[in-house]
């Protein structure tokens, strides 16, 4: 696939995200499952088009059959269990289910966990190279903090005011156990842990900004997609959970809209200016008489006619100045 056409579709897919934040305005009025099909759907394709790019289709394939494999396993396994998240169960608003689970809920992995993680690799600076080190661990606990910070913006919504499943005991966080966000980040850093063990010493296709900040788009849409939430009349203004607990409903929008503004939109807004990336210098590439630059596009310079250490040394201190020519030029 060219690059404008993978672009064209990522946006298309974007948009039709857009619209099913904006549907939920209707709610009542626009089918229920037409609009959580355009919450998940959308996201997933999103996921694989978007990373066959950076780690070409076998990678992103295993990416997803890990998302499914992993979430699957441990949500059959909390219904029966209660292990990790609590006790709960699917009501039919998420549609057609395959052992008590919905299948659009699997999906949903496959989505939002592939933009949590986009948004971990831009923030610790892995866009360009494989996990290696201290990052082998690290980038998938940061992925777990970004993928839990959007359930821990929506749960209670879906819950409590949607009614998408019903936590059988209730919960501190308006009738949602903590149990639930614990057994998230569990769930997610598995599956996260896997993948970059997996990408281990193996190459990364190199990829511009543009591409990067798409992915963070789309999350940054996500957290401003909660501030469109809003209940219908019928509820009532109250949520009483199966403890017997009342919840104000506009707190639990107002709860929503607060993780999504002071801890989704920050995480999107770092990770969009680290999407740049630092500046490097220039590096020689054997016998060839030729450079490469960190964009890992080479340029034809002869041997002679690369910069001195001075001319380095002095390029260090002025990035502003070669951000610009790279953004020119490269």
């Amino acid at each position: 696939m060219k690059n404008e056409q993978r672009r064209f579709l990522l946006l298309c897919l974007l948009f039709l995200f857009l619209v099913a934040r904006i549907l939920q305005l209707f709610a009542g009025r626009v089918p229920n499952l037409l609009i959580v099909t355009f919450h998940v759907i959308p996201p997933a394709l999103f996921a694989v088009v978007h990373g066959a790019r950076i780690y070409r289709s076998r990678g992103i394939l295993i990416f997803a059959t890990l998302c499914l494999g992993v979430g699957t396993l441990f949500e059959s396994v909390s219904l029966r269990t209660g292990f990790p998240f609590g006790y709960y169960r699917f009501t039919d608003l998420m549609g057609p289910k395959l052992l008590d689970l919905p299948i659009l809920l699997a999906l949903a992995y496959v989505g939002m966990g592939y933009l949590s993680w986009v948004l971990a690799v831009v923030i610790l600076d892995c866009q360009n190279e494989p996990p290696s080190g201290r990052k082998i661990v690290l980038l998938p606990l940061a992925a777990s903090f970004v993928m839990t910070a959007w359930d821990f913006s929506m749960d209670a919504v879906w819950a409590d005011i949607d009614h998408a499943w019903v936590w059988q005991d209730g919960g501190p966080y308006f009738g949602v156990p903590v149990s639930n966000f614990f057994g998230w980040f569990f769930t997610v850093y598995i599956f996260y842990q896997l993948f970059a063990l997996y990408l281990r010493n193996r190459v990364i296709i190199r990829s511009r900004t543009s591409h990067w900040r798409l992915a963070i788009l789309f999350y940054a849409a996500s957290a401003a997609g909660n501030l469109l939430v809003v209940a219908p009349l019928s509820l009532g203004g109250v949520f009483v959970d199966a403890a017997g607990k009342h919840w104000a409903i506009p707190d639990i929008l107002w709860a929503s809209r607060l993780v999504s503004i002071l801890l989704m939109m920050p995480l999107s807004l770092v990770a969009w200016v680290k999407a740049f990336g630092p500046v490097e210098p220039f590096s020689k590439t054997g016998s060839s008489g030729y450079s490469e630059r960190i964009t890992g596009m080479r340029e034809v310079i002869p041997r002679e006619g690369l910069p001195t250490t001075r001319e380095l040394s002095r390029a260090a201190h002025r990035p502003s100045v070669i951000s610009v020519l790279l953004l020119e030029f490269g």
